[in-house]
């Protein structure tokens, strides 16, 4: 495959495509300093800095390593996504600030964030990524189980906040999850998947998200995306920040029996046996986190 590629260099960075592609519009936003080219949503995304302020720079319309679709298709996401970080908007979310097409794509323009994605696969393999000190999802797992828990309550509290606001929260995952570990700060980076109530799985298995997080019905299609779905993606990524990940055994967990019956109930296979919203979620795991600390 190697041999098909293509290297660009712009600045001081350098990042290969499959295809040749025009990037003269950058030129406009600043000076690159880091390129994240191994993404599979199509999309390649950009730090930029102009005048000593930095910018995170998303961008679709080149055919990047990883993505096997129509670029068509990942400019369309792009798009449609804007409004989600619009309508979203809050202190946890990374801030969009302009978007705009470009000769060949489409570009959307974020304020930066300090800190470190929870699934850095471009840099860590997935041995690396819960064994080497280095991997940000190690110094993660790493932390104390209080700050774990803060970092937790964030996350959902910002569900809460998307669900009141008619969203499911489709692919999220810890590749969405940004964590400062100067300042024990957690940012949300990725919600281009998002989508308004009521919707339904129509990929079929496929449907987007990460195995570790995706609940039974995000395997069927014409099953109901909704609260419920939700709260399963709550629960996986508390098993995942506390346990075993996908072993959701008790042994794994460690913050407690109480909180372990929290997160069990969130990740039921039968869906009517969860919690209806991630508020009740929340505001059971927030009892329970209260005898915690």
């Amino acid at each position: 495959m190697d041999k098909t590629l293509v290297t660009i260099n712009i600045d001081n960075t350098s990042f290969r495509l499959q295809k040749i592609h025009n990037f003269q519009w950058l030129k406009e936003l600043g000076t690159v300093f880091c390129v994240f080219d191994e993404q599979d949503s199509g999309n390649i995304c950009f730090g930029i800095k102009k005048d000593g302020v930095k910018s995170f720079v998303k961008y679709a319309g080149s055919k990047t390593v990883e993505y096997k679709g129509d670029v068509k298709d990942a400019i369309l996401r792009l798009k449609k996504a804007i409004p989600l970080y619009e309508d979203l908007k809050c202190p946890i979310l990374i801030e969009l600030k302009k978007y705009f097409e470009t000769e060949c794509g489409y570009a959307a323009i974020f304020k930066w964030v300090d800190g470190e994605c929870l699934h850095s696969h471009w840099a860590f393999n997935p041995y690396e990524k819960y064994n080497n000190p280095n991997s940000p999802f190690y110094k993660y797992k790493h932390l104390s189980v209080e700050q774990r828990l803060k970092s937790l309550d964030e996350i959902f509290s910002f569900h809460k906040y998307v669900e009141e606001k008619g969203y499911v929260a489709v692919d999220f995952y810890d590749g969405s999850i940004i964590y400062d570990f100067e300042n024990n700060i957690t940012n949300i980076c990725d919600i281009d998947f998002y989508r308004k109530k009521p919707t339904i799985n129509d990929i079929d298995e496929d449907f987007w998200g990460a195995k570790r997080s995706k609940a039974p019905e995000e395997y069927q299609l014409g099953e109901l995306i909704d609260e419920r779905r939700n709260v399963y993606t709550m629960g996986s990524i508390a098993f995942e920040v506390l346990g075993g990940e996908m072993d959701h055994s008790i042994e794994k967990l460690g913050a407690g029996e109480e909180l372990y019956k929290v997160a069990v109930r969130a990740t039921e296979i039968n869906r009517t046996k969860r919690y209806c919203s991630v508020s009740e979620f929340h505001y059971e795991w927030k009892n329970v986190v209260k005898t915690i600390n």
